[in-house]
């Protein structure tokens, strides 16, 4: 990997750099999308079928669209009994954590006859898009259903693309089924995306769309937003590993390979304060890449968006992590506790040598789903929180709007609204009968 000392032009050259990889800066693919998204609009399933044969070259009807129980069976006979009973254990850790952010409506009364409060509720109907072929990810699945089975969706539907002879990865429908999911279409691609977004006759419209997918399935997230909520425009994978020189030369270098073999355009960065560790790690780098199955990806995301930063000071370090406020952040230091306290942005922080950040992804709780491409800096991960929506309680007695209608009045008259201000003036007029 190549080593660079941190400076003020370093770091802005690597921050513009890594923004290239955003899914706004792939606008020669909008066209084709929104083409393909407004097809769906206009002629529903008609559209669904002839992409589905055209991209994934399965005949798609209407009979067939749907996953049967007898396909999910077959799902689970074809899995390893011990991979099925991992993803079990991994969909418990994963719905414990989440049911501690679930919260209450509340209502606050006050003897004027003030009564102010904030009602939750779950969305009606969910829509999770699942990556098919080689991008099968069983724990994405887990990760985007148990939060909107936490928060108590009403329905849970789920599309992912077939194979040519109709098939879905085992490993994804026995997780869609042990997560909860209602019905799983055989749907991908941002024709999929619409046809959750608007609706076809097979396919129902949900209200929120969460899951990650290609260029194409980030564009058209993009722009289905307004017609349903989205989670984010998910971008590629990033990892950045904060190090001193009491960090183990060998556990860094196998933590940013972990996301390096997602695909070309992922990222891993350290920034050290040892230049002592900044060499071993490179050296490790290289060796773990050759003996790798995926070493071809690794080797060009490396080449392109890999970096090894070597800081003046943990100060300077801690700053740059921020300004690149990445996806997945590990603290390898001698008090990863005290240096987590000056992270600002970081999607996901991992605290010390034993917690690497696979465990985020497959097995510890937390959501994996995260914000990528420095939006960090103001989103979060997939939550239950995502799944509800908040809806404010207004409630006043005729003593307590009395007290504060002149404020009201005076206030809307001040911006021009004399209806807004009428509004509440008539319920303190005598009445001329």
């Amino acid at each position: 990997m190549r080593i660079v000392n941190l400076t003020a032009e370093t770091k802005t050259n690597l921050l513009n750099d890594l923004l290239r990889r955003s899914p706004n800066n792939y606008s020669e693919y909008e066209s084709a999308v929104n083409d393909i998204l407004e097809d769906v609009r206009r002629n529903g399933d008609r559209a669904l079928f002839d992409y589905t044969l055209k991209f994934d070259r399965f005949p798609l009807n209407a009979d067939n669209i749907r996953v049967t129980r007898e396909e999910i069976d077959e799902a689970y006979s074809l899995l390893d009994e011990s991979l099925t009973a991992i993803i079990r254990r991994s969909a418990e850790n994963i719905r414990a954590f989440h049911q501690k952010q679930l919260r209450s409506s509340w209502f606050q009364p006050k003897a004027d006859g003030t009564i102010l409060g904030m009602k939750f509720t779950p969305v009606a109907r969910a829509g999770v898009y699942v990556p098919g072929g080689k991008a099968a990810y069983p724990s994405s699945v887990l990760m985007n259903v148990i939060p909107a089975k936490v928060a108590g969706v009403g329905e849970i539907i789920m599309t992912t693309p077939p194979d040519a002879q109709g098939k879905i990865n085992p490993g994804t429908l026995a997780a869609a089924d042990i997560a909860g999911v209602d019905t799983i279409y055989k749907a991908g691609g941002a024709q999929a995306v619409g046809a959750m977004a608007f609706g076809t006759r097979s396919v129902p419209k949900v209200d929120k769309l969460t899951g990650p997918g290609n260029i194409f399935v980030a564009l058209a997230k993009k722009a289905v937003y307004g017609y349903v909520g989205i989670d984010s425009i998910a971008g590629p994978s990033e990892i950045l590993v904060l190090a001193d020189e009491t960090a183990n030369p060998k556990y860094v270098a196998a933590d940013l390979l972990s996301q390096a073999e997602h695909d070309e355009l992922a990222s891993a960065i350290l920034i050290t304060t040892s230049a002592k560790l900044a060499k071993q790690v490179s050296e490790w780098v290289d060796a773990f890449t050759a003996k790798l199955s995926r070493k071809e990806i690794i080797q060009k995301s490396l080449d392109q968006y890999g970096y090894i930063l070597l800081a003046d000071s943990m100060c300077d370090a801690i700053d740059a992590a921020n300004e690149i406020a990445s996806e997945h952040l590990e603290i390898l230091t001698a008090n990863p506790y005290e240096v987590m306290t000056k992270i600002r942005n970081a999607g996901a922080i991992f605290l010390g040598e034993y917690a690497s950040e696979p465990l985020g992804d497959y097995f510890a709780g937390p959501n994996h789903i995260l914000p990528t491409n420095g939006t960090a800096k103001f989103f979060s991960p997939l939550s239950v929180d995502d799944f509800m929506k908040k809806t404010s309680i207004i409630s006043y007695s005729r003593q307590a709007l009395e007290a504060v209608h002149g404020d009201i009045e005076a206030f809307a008259e001040s911006e021009g609204l004399t209806a807004h201000a009428n509004s509440i003036r008539v319920r303190f007029e005598e009445e001329n009968l």
